[in-house]
């Protein structure tokens, strides 16, 4: 097993899984933090680099696209701060955290994991019930219903809506934008039913503003994060469409009906069982 223990955390690999678990010091990020300790399972792994610095340098994982919903969920909108697959080495650790990098990228180049995308999640997102705060609103999600209380600061058409229940079975996607410099944040929910013509996020019940206090963001990090787990995955495969019968499978299923009707009169089906062979039949065309 090789470890690396700093004061910013401590990152451990066992030939499987890379253990990551922040420190709980003040300067840690929150977020981090908040997330708390990761098993990464080494298929979920791209690559690895550490990068000197000064004093010390910094221990990198790269990921695999789609293997971790947080990722996905935050699309490298967050500081770096609070990546939790960055791990700040210290000045007397740089020669184990060269060493665990080796090691990782050995054991990716022996089991031949790739680093294209990955059609699942292979880690799992943060555990339910999750509570997120928003500026015009409080969000909570249970693993099946996301439930989203306007509070004081909404505009009057929110308040007007009330409460707004989103069930995740209903849920078509999910888009959070952090604010950015004087610019307010959004998140916003569609439903699978939602018309294309949306009015603006202020006004729509099924979006929140976000103003981009930390905590605001911290809390809705966790929660997007822990929705898109549980959606399906935006890589895997569509379900696949019966394809419309050709002109010749038409002429089969005819000739077919006309030999069932010729059975059922001569008496060798019964009247329940022509009906349901000719249903059957009926739903090719």
């Amino acid at each position: 097993m090789t470890e690396v223990l700093v004061r910013d955390g401590s990152w451990t690999f066992n030939g499987d899984v890379i253990r990551i678990v922040p420190a709980k010091e003040r300067g840690v990020n929150k977020l981090r933090q908040a997330l708390g300790e990761l098993v990464v399972p080494l298929a979920a792994v791209a690559g690895i680099a550490y990068q000197p610095a000064r004093k010390g340098g910094q221990l990198r994982l790269r990921m695999r696209e789609g293997t971790d919903p947080f990722s996905h969920a935050t699309g490298g909108r967050l500081p770096e701060a609070a990546d939790p697959y960055r791990l700040t080495i210290d000045a007397d650790r740089t020669g184990v955290a060269e060493y665990f990098a080796d090691e990782v990228r050995a054991a990716l180049l022996a089991e031949g994991v790739p680093d294209g995308p990955s059609d699942r999640f292979l880690l799992p997102g943060p555990p339910v019930p999750l509570t997120a705060n928003a500026s015009d609103a409080l969000i909570t999600f249970d693993g099946d219903v996301i439930l989203v209380e306007f509070n004081w600061a909404a505009d009057t058409a929110k308040r007007k809506a009330g409460p707004q229940r989103i069930a995740l079975a209903d849920l078509a996607a999910v888009e959070w934008i952090p604010n950015g410099g004087m610019e307010n944040g959004r998140l916003r929910f569609t439903r699978r039913d939602e018309p294309s013509t949306r009015p603006p996020i202020k006004h729509d019940p099924a979006s929140v503003v976000l103003w981009g206090l930390d905590k605001e963001t911290r809390t809705v990090a966790l929660l997007v994060t822990a929705v898109v787990a549980r959606l399906p995955h935006p890589l895997a495969e569509p379900p696949q469409v019966e394809a419309a019968p050709k002109d010749d499978d038409h002429d089969v299923v005819l000739r077919r009906l006309r030999e069932l009707g010729a059975l059922h009169r001569d008496g060798v089906l019964t009247d329940d069982e022509f009906t349901a062979a000719k249903q059957a039949l009926l739903k090719r065309l």
